[in-house]
């Protein structure tokens, strides 16, 4: 029996035209600024292969399903942990919701959630996507890229060309609380690294290394899968167990410095007295330590509303800053440092 023939894709009319995706999905959607041989080149691959988008077959139906999905690449149980995908979701959806469009979350923590979604993003539910905590390689990048949904990332992954994102910076702001906390005299530096598959976790661990200079010790960097209180319990009793003699930490996220802190405070280390505690995010974990921890603030419900912004401009047709839109995050000083 003869096998069913594969659908195109607009990674197929890419490659066929010798474009990226990024400016065939704005041929697709209707934007502007493609040039004209770019366009041509395009459309002439379109007939050639057969390519056929489900957003065009969707729109003889119902034109818009008016709705957008916020796509969130987390284990569920950080999903609920970590505060700052709370305030983005819902600044993505205040500045939706101004726009009468619909938020629908979508979680990807395995495998297997990843395949359901690239069948339900191709069904025509979901009119874009923004797609928070993306992985360099990560296949529902991709599938959203073949789609040619308009999308906008919260973070920016190194392999996704020209799609819009809003993001901080991350390394900038990583080295300068770093070099404050090195500015209060201490010597033997850690830091609890976690995330270190995107973008936010290997800037973080960067700026890092930028502040220590000549002084950074790599047996003094633990790192953590994942942005969260029991990471940074774990890394913490390793790095104490490795170098009893440290007496500062740059914990990557603030959920991880609270589990930092826990840590020290088991062990009978006082904070900041005998080791001091410096995290990143600003979020209501940070007001939860005790002391209150010094960290860099990041303004989750901006990048959040920046993002939905982001799609709904490509939605209209209207173009996009391909830079991307990078937000201030200033390091917010307190007791535990």
């Amino acid at each position: 029996m003869t096998g069913r023939r594969r659908r195109a894709t607009v990674k197929d009319v890419a490659i066929e035209a010798g474009v990226s995706r990024g400016t065939v999905s704005r041929v697709l959607n209707g934007q502007p600024y493609v040039s004209d041989e770019a366009r041509e080149a395009i459309e002439a691959a379109i007939a050639k292969i057969g390519f056929v988008p489900n957003r065009a077959a969707r729109s003889l139906v119902m034109q818009s399903s008016r709705a957008i999905g916020l796509i969130v690449h987390e284990p569920h149980s950080l999903f609920v942990e970590d505060p700052n995908i709370g305030s983005i979701l819902l600044g993505a959806n205040a500045a939706l919701s101004d726009a009468d469009y619909q938020l629908s979350c979508l979680i990807a923590d395995s495998p297997r959630d990843i395949d359901r979604l690239a069948r339900y993003l191709s069904g025509g539910l979901i009119d874009g996507v923004i797609i928070v905590s993306a992985r360099v390689g990560d296949p529902i990048t991709r599938a959203v890229a073949d789609l040619g949904l308009p999308a906008a990332f919260v973070g920016h992954p190194r392999d996704i060309g020209d799609a819009a994102y809003v993001a901080i910076d991350n390394r900038g702001a990583a080295r300068e609380i770093t070099s404050r906390l090195v500015a209060t005299g201490r010597k033997r530096i850690g830091m609890i690294a976690a995330a270190l598959d995107r973008d936010s976790g290997s800037d973080r661990l960067a700026g890092f290394v930028d502040a220590l200079g000549n002084r950074f010790d790599p047996q003094l960097v633990q790192r953590v899968p994942f942005y969260s209180y029991s990471d940074g319990q774990a890394g913490m009793r390793a790095l104490l167990e490795r170098s009893p003699d440290i007496d500062g930490i740059f914990a990557s996220s603030d959920a991880v410095a609270a589990g930092a802190i826990d840590a020290l405070q088991a062990a009978g280390r006082k904070v900041p007295d005998d080791v001091g505690v410096v995290g990143f995010d600003d979020s209501s974990w940070a007001l939860r330590c005790d002391p209150p921890l010094s960290t860099v603030h990041q303004p989750a419900d901006a990048l959040g509303r920046e993002a939905a912004a982001l799609v709904l401009q490509q939605l209209r047709g209207e173009k996009f800053q391909t830079g991307g839109h990078v937000l201030d995050c200033p390091v917010v000083w307190r007791q535990s440092a």
